[in-house]
Parts: C-alpha cells; structure tokens; sequence
C-alpha cells in the first residue's frame, strides 16, 4: 500500500484575466473568479471567452479553476445561472461556489451537468452541524467562515470527510458571511446580491441610551485585515486542505506579491513537513505542477492593508496590544516607515525628516500617509515624497502637511516596488527529464506523463563526448515552453550525430507533444450525487437567504419549512438583524463586563451614521457576539 499523499490547495483571486494569468504564474493551485453574472463582486465579472482561455492555460499546470456563482437569486436569475454552469462546463470549470440553494435543488433534479459544487462561506458555516449537513446532501467541500478558531477549525476537520477550505489573507467582513444586511437597508445594495456598499467602512458616532456621546465619527465596524501567514503550520496540523487568498477587486501587484508570499511559505513548509516526518505521517504536496522562478522578494506589507491581523484565530485572547480593529481610517496604510523627528519650513518648501533608518529606503513618487485629526475627526491623509535628501535624511512632501514630531508616518506605495511587480518575469515552468535512447528520445515531466520521439540519423558521431554536449546544450534550451529541462540522460552506447538545428526541431516537438498530452489527461473532478438530508433546524426565517421557489423547495426536501423570504425579497427589513458579528464594540472600548466587572453592562448603546441614521445594538453575550438592528 502506498503512501497517504495529502494535496495542499493554495486558492487565489483574480479579478480579471490579467490577475488570473498572474495568479498561476506567481504560485497559486487554484483560482476562484467570476462569470459574467452573479458572482458576489458584480464590479468583477468575466466573459465565457475569457475564463475559456485562463482554464486552457491553468490546465497545463493542473490549476483548477473555480468559478464564483455566490449570490441568491431570483427565479429568472436562476433559470440563466442554470445555462452559465451548463457552459462553464463544457469549457471545462473544475467547481462553481454557490450560495444559493436553488442551484442545489437544481443539480438534485438533474438539471445541472456533473460539476463539483462548493459550499461558499455566504453559507454561513461555521459549525460542525452545518458541514456535516453538506456532507450529507453531497458536497465535498465547503468553505469556512472566517471568525472561527483554530480549534473550531480542527474539530470540523476531524469529524467531517469534507475538503476544508479557510481564508488566510485579506480584508474581513465584519459581519457573518451571508448574515449581513446593512448595506442593502441603507441603499438598496445587497452583499448577498453582489452589490455589498462596505457599509461597515463608513463613520459611526456610538452613543448611549441618555445621548452621551462615547465615539464620534469613528470607523466603528471596519476590521483590519487578515493575515495568517504565521498559523499555517497550524492550520495545515488542524485538516486544512485549501487555503484562501481574499481579493477578487484588487489588481495585479497585489495578485502578484501575495500568491508569490503564500508560494513561497508553503514549498518551505511542505519540504520541512516531508523531512521530518514519521512513518505514519502523510507525504504532503502542492496539488498542482510547476516550479516557479521568483525574480523579486515579495512583501505582504508593501501591497494594500489596512494593517493586519489573526482575527479570532485564538478566539479573543489577543496578544498584548494587538487588536483588530481600525476605527481611525478604513484605507490602506501600507508598512510602517517611523515617527518624524522634526518638521520644517523653507520658504515654501516644507521637510521632515523621521526617526527610523527605514526612511533611507524611501524613495520620490512614493506615497506616504498619516493618521490626520480635524475637528475631533481622524481620517487618513496621504501624499507624495517630492524628494529627498539621502544624506541629511530630509524628506519633502509633494504638498506641505500639517503634522508634527510623533506622528507616526506609513508608506502606502513604493514606487519601485510597484515597477519590480509591474516589471517581473516570473515564470511558472514543469520539470521534465530527457533521456537519449538509440534512435530516439524520451520526455517524462514531473507528473509521470512521457513521449517518446523517433529521430532519423545514419552517422554515429566520431567524437562521442563533443556529440553528447551538442544534445545536451540543444535539449536543455525549453525556451518560451512551459517546461524547463533538470536533467538529460544517454542510455545507449551508439551517440548520433544530427545537427544542432535538427535537435532543436525534436525538442520543440516533443515538448508541444507532452504537453498536449498533459492537456489531454487533465481529469476534472466530479460532483457526488445530490441527495436531500435533514436541515439543522425544522423551520427558518429570512437568515436560510431564500430568494426563489427552487431553493424553498429544496428546504422543505429537507423537512425545514422556510417561514419567510430574503429580506432582498421586500423593502420592508422589519426588526431583522441587520448585521450579527463576533467584533463587539464594548470589548473593543473596554466596555464589556466579562473584560471589567464595574462596566455598565445593562446601559444601551446606539450607531448613529453620517446620514443621521439610528442603529440598535444589541450583545448577545452568551455567544459573545453583537447584533445590529434598526432603531424603531
């Protein structure tokens, strides 16, 4: 019996097909993107013809290809996403991320082509009972939510057959996946639509039930970002199989520094992982091919974040000082760069100069940003390093700024680490192995997949060693192939003579063989047959998303009587939850009583928006989670 091989999926995003072609090249196993529609970033949506020719590229690497069908639907909607699975199918998608239940109750009426189905985190799973429900009706892999620990995340490993997907870098909603209905009261626009406003980026004023003001314009409900680079190690102990790149709207740098990060931690992992490990221990390995050729050192801190975090990794017990929260500015502020020294005013010029060595990387066209406070406000305020003088350490601003000594000063863009990104020629090549036989040669890549190739030649080359070197340097030249040569051996005693054109014609050729080979032996996998099963509970209100006739059939094949519609479904929001999150802002202000014993636990607190507009909370401390409701 052969060893247990565990296949470790690193998932990217791509916005478009530029991200997605970066994607690949820069590491990533797999790519989640979107269709033309429904995908749950509507600003992110791609042609059949597009994501066509990213498969046919990000098959030669087995790099599957996801496609994000995550918003509900209505009816007619429905019967449309029904034909876009039908052709992202012929064109050969390896999954769709689904949210909604009526594409389920579709694939369990036959109405759908065998494609896997993935249980998207707008789900909302983030229970054991809500995994093993998927895993009963027939899905095979279900995406987690985000706020869960490490520890809950290990106890739905052990006690499901489910691959486990987790996110593990990128910006954070505030609010239960799925379970968020803010921005649709606001202003009409759904985030289980596609249309999410980041209502949870806007400015908050808290204020008690006697009108005291406790917060003023701050960014009460935006999170940092989220960054596990530091617990995959752990993760991977816990039963993760794939891990998730958030970032369907960001561009190509940022595809290209954070999959090459990601890229570069797993390899090392995994060799450390197969080295050390037992007898009885799996042998882990990346599940798709390729070696890439990095050009660059990638840097989590130079691309977007608007600071970063574990989130609830570790449940609430944060480290000292950390938090995640950032109620000053929701934008990105970059890596932090030091606290300025001096400010001053020459003429019309303006320098600082700062108080760590770090400014001696700064460069001009730089962006730098500070938090700003104006009338009790902060908000985030960037500009551009016009120059600067390496020697005296005296940095002038493209514009003159009103900060002072300790202010703490963050660089947002590096100039030229942008144009190392824009400039790259990282590449993403499969190992192959040539050997020389008599009359003809052998290519075998690092999947096991070969060809062999006739040659004609007459001469047997009179200086043998001279003749072995012709082949090799013609043989080991892949060029722009997708292969690069590791090793070439000669199992024959007769070494021919051929010219060194005639040698690189055989390699050309047997290298576009193999890897139509390779195309041609891509296998995808297949969807388990979808069976009704027992839902958690025997009734649901608007939280199920129900927003067709197929899904509420779906709920009541599994004995749940689904009590009313999606609250998208009427403009009438009631005393919903707007919004349940395990960001509690009493802990946050060191409010909560679990946290001081002396806090007002009892006292009412209340969101008040830059529109005037009143919101309830409500802490569900049992749970410890709060609630956003409207105020009536």
């Amino acid at each position: 019996m052969g060893k247990e091989i565990k296949k470790l999926e690193l998932l990217a995003p791509a916005q478009n097909k530029e991200c997605a072609f970066a994607a690949i090249n820069y590491g990533a196993d797999s790519i989640y993107i979107g269709a033309n529609l429904y995908g749950a970033r509507k600003n992110a949506a791609n042609s059949l013809d597009d994501i066509k020719d990213i498969i046919d590229y990000a098959h030669k690497f087995n790099v599957k290809i996801y496609i994000t069908l995550n918003t509900i639907l209505d009816d007619d909607e429905l019967n449309e996403a029904q034909k876009i699975i039908e052709n992202l199918h012929k064109i050969g998608a390896d999954g769709i991320i689904f949210q909604d239940m009526g594409i389920i109750e579709l694939a369990m009426d036959g109405k759908l082509p065998n494609i896997k189905l993935i249980a998207s985190t707008q789900c909302n799973n983030r229970s054991i009972e809500k995994v093993n429900f998927f895993e009963n009706i027939g899905i095979k892999k279900v995406i987690l939510a985000r706020e869960l620990s490490i520890e809950q995340i290990k106890n739905i490993c052990k006690n499901t057959t489910c691959e486990i997907e987790t996110f593990i870098h990128g910006a954070l909603c505030v609010s239960y996946s799925g379970q968020c209905y803010l921005s649709h009261k606001i202003g009409g626009r759904s985030a289980n639509r596609g249309e999410c406003a980041q209502a949870c980026r806007k400015k908050y004023t808290l204020i008690n039930n006697n009108g005291k003001i406790l917060a003023k314009d701050k960014h009460l409900l935006s999170m940092k970002d989220f960054m596990a680079a530091n617990r995959l190690r752990e993760l991977i102990d816990a039963g993760v199989t794939s891990f998730k790149i958030e970032g369907r709207l960001k561009d190509e740098n940022y595809i290209k520094n954070t999959v090459a990060h990601y890229r570069k931690l797993f390899d090392k992992i995994i060799d450390e992982k197969n080295l050390a490990k037992k007898a009885d221990e799996p042998l882990y390995q990346k599940s798709s091919s390729g070696k890439i050729f990095f050009d660059f050192t990638p840097d989590l801190t130079k691309s977007f974040n608007r600071g970063f975090c574990e989130y609830f990794l570790d449940g609430r017990k944060f480290l000292d000082g950390e938090n995640i929260y950032n109620f000053d500015a929701p934008n990105s502020k970059g890596e932090y760069i030091g606290k300025i020294l001096s400010v001053q005013n020459a003429g019309r010029q303006q320098f600082f100069t700062i108080d760590s060595k770090a400014a001696q990387n700064l460069n001009p066209q730089d962006g730098l940003c500070y938090i700003a406070k104006k009338a009790g406000e902060s908000f985030l305020q960037g500009f551009l390093i016009n120059s600067i003088d390496k020697k005296t350490g005296k940095i002038y601003p493209n514009i003159a700024q009103n900060f002072s000594a300790g202010t703490k000063i963050y660089r947002n863009k590096d100039f030229n680490f942008e144009n190392i990104l824009k400039n790259s020629k990282t590449k993403r090549k499969i190992r192959g192995i040539f050997k020389v036989y008599d009359r003809y040669i052998e290519c075998i890549d690092e999947d096991n997949n070969k060809i062999n190739l006739e040659f004609f030649a007459n001469e047997i080359a009179k200086n043998p060693n001279m003749a072995k070197e012709n082949w090799k340097k013609a043989l080991q030249k892949s060029g722009e192939s997708n292969f690069y040569i590791e090793n070439i051996e000669f199992l024959t005693e007769n070494i021919y003579f051929l010219p060194i054109a005639k040698i690189n014609e055989l390699r050309r050729e047997i290298l576009d063989k193999l890897m139509n080979f390779r195309i041609n032996n891509y296998t995808i996998e297949t969807q388990n047959k979808i069976n009704p099963a027992q839902y958690l509970e025997k009734e649901g209100d608007y939280k199920l998303n129900v927003h067709n006739k197929m899904a509420e059939k779906f709920y009541n094949a599994c004995n749940c009587k689904v009590l009313e519609y999606s609250p998208e479904s009427s403009a009438n929001h009631g005393n919903i939850e707007l919004m349940r999150t395990k960001h509690c802002i009493r802990y946050a202000l060191n409010m909560c009583f679990k946290k001081d014993s002396k806090s007002l636990s009892n006292e009412e607190l209340f969101l008040i928006d830059d529109m005037g507009a009143k919101y309830r909370l409500i802490f569900d401390c049992k749970n410890c989670e709060m609630v956003i409701k409207s105020f009536k």
